[in-house]
């Protein structure tokens, strides 16, 4: 069931969606040989904006946490898609350890945990969880409000020289990180050998950047771009950064008002060459880090000199108390999606290099020019149509299944900037 959606598209996207369609055998034989020369992550979930004029991924995450926000009825694509990484990584896995966030209290999150480790069953493999929490010393059973009970135990170095990492009577094959390092890496992740783990220790937020993922996906946009003939700003964000901002010490509030200035007149020139009459924004926030925190948006260069206290303690502490020191200044990109009158935004899951659904993340109390990822928020499911494949004789913007293979062509353009992303920064190269 497709929830109520109300898009306006003009002209530039439908053009895009059109040419999208008429380029499906060549889309789809050039991901095909990028995925022969780089390696997907092992699960992944990106963001989208659709601002009718443009559509662009704004965030990309390595370590999702909604996999219970999928539609039922897209689990079997889920588990499919589980097989063939797990396959290519480890042909004959048995084991699999879960390794969730610390806080085992925040039953959304663990909703989450519960589907993926159902999806990992499915996919043929014994799944118990590890938890990095010092507060777990013993088998933790913990009540989900559906009734489902996970039970989390402490990490265990396994082995005479502790090489390889487990529980008690649980020897993995392979390690799944559910939880994006913020922090940094605990002592117990570090030289592991002989297992898999997935995604590396450098895909966590202690060692990733924004900026280093928005510069891969440059470098895929305009790829894509010259393949299927289009403005690669139709696709992509502009993006800069700056580091070394002290918010509370007001330390490079001028050389980000100057980044906020050069960024709103690249993107209102952009809007002159197509007519777009909306007022450009920036979105500001931590160059690392999820959840939301650490971002503002901004539309005059002026704002980032007046900070008053509390926008300046907003913007500078990140998820797990962090300092904010390194931000990025993204075009901000428009929603036009809602449903049932509340702003959304689309969010697209991957397993290796496979689409598995999504869902729209949904705000009643946020403009079309905000951050949607805020307390209030809430998800609907997106089934990506599992019985429409996109119909290209359909009027442009008119199919829904055309929108949704839209949205996961670019949702891949942004897994794959995120393959080249942990290519690039593997402090292990293989040579």
């Amino acid at each position: 069931m497709v929830p109520h959606l109300i898009t306006a598209l003009n002209g530039p996207l439908l053009e895009l969606e059109q040419k999208i369609l008429d380029a499906t055998p060549a889309i789809e034989r050039w991901f095909r040989l990028e995925w022969q020369e780089h390696t997907p992550p092992f699960y992944c979930s990106v963001d989208l904006r659709n601002a009718g004029f443009k559509l662009a991924p704004v965030d990309t995450n390595l370590f999702p946490g909604g996999f219970n926000n999928l539609a039922p009825e897209m689990l079997p694509l889920a588990v499919q898609a589980a097989m063939a990484a797990i396959e290519k990584i480890c042909p004959d896995a048995k084991n699999l350890l879960l390794i969730p966030e610390r806080h085992t209290r925040n039953t959304f999150y663990l909703q989450n945990i519960a589907r993926l480790a159902l999806i990992m069953r499915q996919a043929g493999l014994h799944v118990r969880l590890g938890s990095l929490s010092e507060d777990i010393k013993e088998p933790t059973p913990i009540e989900l409000p559906d009734g489902q009970v996970l039970v989390v135990e402490p990490l265990e170095r396994l082995g005479a020289k502790g090489r390889r990492l487990g529980l008690k009577d649980f020897d993995p094959c392979s390690i799944l990180l559910n939880n994006d390092l913020s922090a940094g890496v605990p002592p117990i992740l570090e030289n592991v050998h002989e297992q898999y783990l997935l995604p590396p220790l450098h895909a966590g937020w202690s060692v990733r950047r924004k900026s280093q993922h928005f510069a891969a996906y440059d470098e895929v946009a305009k790829k894509f771009a010259k393949l299927i003939d289009i403005d690669p700003w139709m696709i992509n964000p502009y993006f800069t950064s700056v580091s070394g901002v002290n918010f509370h010490e007001r330390i490079g509030e001028e050389e980000l008002a100057h980044a906020v200035e050069a960024q709103l007149k690249k993107i209102a020139k952009k809007y002159r060459e197509y007519g777009i009459k909306e007022t450009p924004y920036v979105v500001v926030k931590a160059d690392a880090g999820t959840y939301g925190m650490g971002i503002m948006t901004v539309r005059d260069p002026a704002e980032m000199k007046g900070l008053n206290r509390k926008e300046r303690n907003k913007m500078s502490v990140g998820k797990e108390g962090l300092e904010v020191s390194d931000v990025i200044i993204q075009e901000g990109v428009h929603t036009f999606e809602k449903i049932n009158e509340a702003v959304a935004e689309p969010v697209v899951y991957m397993i290796d290099r496979y689409v598995v659904g999504g869902f729209y993340r949904v705000h009643t109390g946020r403009a079309n020019d905000e951050n949607l990822n805020a307390p209030g928020m809430h998800f609907v499911p997106l089934a990506f149509e599992p019985n429409g494949i996109p119909d290209s004789h359909a009027k442009p913007g008119a199919a829904v299944p055309n929108r949704f293979y839209m949205y996961g062509v670019v949702a891949r353009l942004a897994l794959l900037a995120a393959s080249l992303e942990l290519e690039k920064t593997d402090p292990n190269p293989l040579i």
